[in-house]
């Protein structure tokens, strides 16, 4: 289980040296990783290429081209370095995995910690969390050291008048 994790954590280490927000993630199958992608929102300048949705991508293509059924995504656990935000938690689900496995919660934006995508879906996944919490969060903490120079420009509230 670990293995697969550090290797999450690796592609979590090149995410943050491309200057995207460090989360990796590995699908595996039998033992056996089908999957892997990191974070690529800034270098695509696309929203949703988190890890997950790129996994989900190169599946969806291995699938076609061995003439796999969808329901192939029933085998896969998933390991990834942050809990899954909502978007991709609901795109996890939808394809119907069997398991996540990731390191550290997601407090700001998490699929299960903010809002509850189990309860929304039918379908649900096996849910853990904590492995090798620390070394997730510790490379979270590198990169909100620094900045995202592809970041939005801040939206400041405007204050009502009484």
């Amino acid at each position: 289980m670990e293995e697969f994790m550090h290797r999450a954590l690796q592609l979590g280490g090149e995410a943050l040296q491309a200057q995207e927000v460090p989360v990796g993630c590995v699908f595996v199958v039998d033992n056996k990783i089908i999957a892997e992608s990191r974070n690529r929102v800034n270098e695509t300048r696309n929203p949703t290429r988190h890890a997950e949705i790129n996994c989900i991508d190169l599946v969806i293509e291995y699938c076609k081209s061995k003439n796999l059924r969808h329901d192939y995504f029933q085998n896969i656990t998933v390991y990834v370095t942050v809990e899954p935000c909502i978007m991709c938690a609901a795109a996890l689900n939808n394809v119907g995995v069997k398991e996540v496995i990731y390191g550290c919660a997601n407090d700001r934006f998490g699929g299960k910690t903010v809002c509850d995508v189990s309860k929304i879906y039918s379908n649900n996944y096996s849910l853990s969390g904590n492995l090798l919490a620390d070394e997730a969060m510790a490379l979270l903490k590198l990169f909100y050291k620094g900045t995202n120079p592809l970041a939005p420009d801040p939206k400041c509230k405007k204050i009502l008048k009484e």
